[in-house]
């Protein structure tokens, strides 16, 4: 791992920061109308939503202060043994210092140590460096979205084995 940042699980404290970053992000990317994770429920409530069974969500903070994060959940509709990645977002400030790539890797070892044995990703045209990463990673591009995630404005999907 990089110096420079920390990656910590959530904490209650985190929600306010996470939902602020979640907010900003989305929009950069034209990630701000209907059928978007920014409009998701647990957007306001991080903490409670990823407290459920089968999911782990992690923070990245440097010098105290909160600059992204991202986990995994069950897939909503979908397999049993499929994990989605969600809400992985970073301030600018985080990006291009190996947050992603450290994040994403603690993301996958705790889908393995729930026994997931699928991740699914759904992102967008013009996350380009967000792509990058995942299929840095292994994931591949499939043609369809699967489950029901109700983000019906993503246009990109992928799929990885753990």
């Amino acid at each position: 791992m990089s110096t420079g940042f920390v990656i910590r699980p959530l904490a209650p404290a985190d929600d306010p920061a996470l939902a602020a970053i979640i907010r900003s992000v989305m929009p950069e990317f034209g990630a701000g109308g209907a059928g978007f994770a920014i409009h998701d429920a647990e957007v306001a409530a991080m903490h409670a939503a990823y407290a459920q069974p089968r999911c782990a969500y992690f923070v990245v903070e440097s010098a105290g202060e909160v600059l992204g994060g991202g986990g995994i959940a069950p897939l909503a509709g979908g397999r049993g043994d499929t994990c989605e990645l969600r809400k992985m977002y970073f301030l600018p400030a985080l990006r291009g210092h190996g947050a992603g790539h450290a994040l994403l890797e603690r993301c996958l070892d705790a889908a393995r140590d729930l026994g997931y044995r699928r991740c699914y990703i759904e992102t967008l045209s013009g996350m380009d460096a967000a792509q990058h990463l995942y299929q840095r990673h292994g994931f591949r591009r499939i043609p369809v979205a699967l489950g029901a995630t109700g983000h019906f404005g993503c246009d990109r999907y992928y799929l990885r084995e753990l």
